[in-house]
């Protein structure tokens, strides 16, 4: 489905229409704190109501302490009238893809969350900054390295605040293996393993769209294991060798089935990942000089699993959703920089983009030039 597609299909039939103390103060290891439509701090709105939007977005507004949903754009208005029944939306806070840019006229809506296809990110998020809004953009930021410049460039000029939708910064299992490895718990770190891998076999899919995806399962679940491996370790890699070892190339066609890529860290350590649609996996494996952990599911919603060489690691479940976005709602009302500000996206498109170029030319490519960001704990 090619993003022209997209936007006819949906708007042709509307005629334009540290752990467990903080998860206990944002009121995440209990129930909702409040319905959808309740009015808590700032108001969201969400660019597209696709499956993550309806199945983990709006469920996690109605947990949130910090800000709720308060509007949403869509082009189905079937959709927008569920929506609103749900989640008591009032009519003036919905919006379809051609009178969005009137959204700037809305004081109740404070945060734009773009949920879109990837190719149609950086308009929507240029849109929403130039009508004055906070945005969160889910990932991958954009489908090119320079779209995201475009994107944080506006966002400056509109001297409004831009977060990527990077959800596993938030979450205790994770938090912890940035933990163990940056602050070397168990000596340095010697090698990590990453992978996220799911099967993808319905061409209908946009995902499978390389104007509309940008590529394969790298631009969809790889870039968690990116995250991961960067995060855990703390630092930047320095060089990247990729090999597309798809199986079923005819399947595939424009986009990759499978991706492994070895890292090349100013540490020395060994790092890999693999991400792919022709098998499922979701992991991520560190072994350091005394020691070890693996979390597995590493990446997932929910449920997810650790241990070191000592035994289980142990936390409570989160919404991971909710509070990735009360952090943003919080950076807003305190005015500080979000932890997965724009350049945080940008840094992994320009990974992505080595890791592409890597793969089509066969050899190793140098990261020199890679923006400097990163998570440390």
């Amino acid at each position: 489905m090619k993003r022209r597609h997209f936007l006819s299909n949906t708007a042709k039939s509307t005629g334009g229409i540290m752990v467990a103390s903080s998860l206990t103060t944002l009121g995440l290891l209990s129930g909702p704190s409040g319905r959808a439509g309740e009015k808590r701090g700032l108001g969201v709105a969400l660019v597209g109501l696709g499956g993550y939007a309806t199945g983990q977005l709006a469920p996690a507004l109605e947990r949130t302490e910090n800000c709720y949903l308060a509007g949403i754009v869509t082009g189905t208005p079937s959709k927008a009238d569920s929506w609103v029944d749900q989640y008591h939306i009032s009519s003036k806070n919905v919006y379809n893809y051609d009178n969005f840019d009137e959204i700037s006229n809305n004081d109740e809506i404070d945060i734009v969350y773009v949920v879109l296809p990837n190719s149609m990110h950086a308009e929507f998020v240029i849109r929403a900054a130039q009508a004055g809004k906070h945005v969160i953009c889910e990932k991958p930021m954009a489908t090119k390295y320079e779209d995201c410049q475009r994107m944080i460039d506006a966002c400056r000029k509109a001297e409004k605040k831009l977060s990527i939708g990077y959800r596993l910064h938030f979450e205790p299992h994770n938090l912890e293996a940035m933990r163990l490895g940056q602050r070397q718990v168990f000596g340095k770190v010697l090698e990590s393993d990453a992978g996220f891998a799911f099967p993808l076999r319905d061409k209908s899919r946009w995902r499978l769209d390389k104007e509309m995806a940008g590529g394969g399962p790298l631009m969809d679940v790889g870039i968690y294991a990116i995250q991961s491996t960067i995060y855990t370790l703390g630092q930047l890699p320095i060089a990247l060798q990729a090999t597309d070892t798809t199986v079923d190339r005819a399947f595939y066609g424009a986009v990759e089935g499978t991706l492994d890529v070895k890292f090349d860290f100013p540490t020395g350590v060994n790092a890999k990942m693999r991400t792919s649609y022709e098998e499922s996996s979701n992991y991520l494996k560190v072994q350091a000089q005394e020691g070890s952990w693996e979390l597995a599911p590493a990446y997932s919603y929910g449920g997810l699993k650790g241990r070191t060489h000592l035994g289980a690691i142990n936390f409570p479940a989160v919404n991971q959703q909710a509070l990735q976005m009360d952090d943003f709602a919080t950076c807003i009302l305190k005015d500080k920089q979000s932890t997965v500000r724009g350049e945080m996206g940008q840094r992994d498109m320009f990974i992505i983009d080595k890791i592409y170029e890597s793969a089509a030319a066969g050899k190793p490519v140098s990261l020199k030039g890679i923006p400097n960001i990163l998570h440390l704990v």
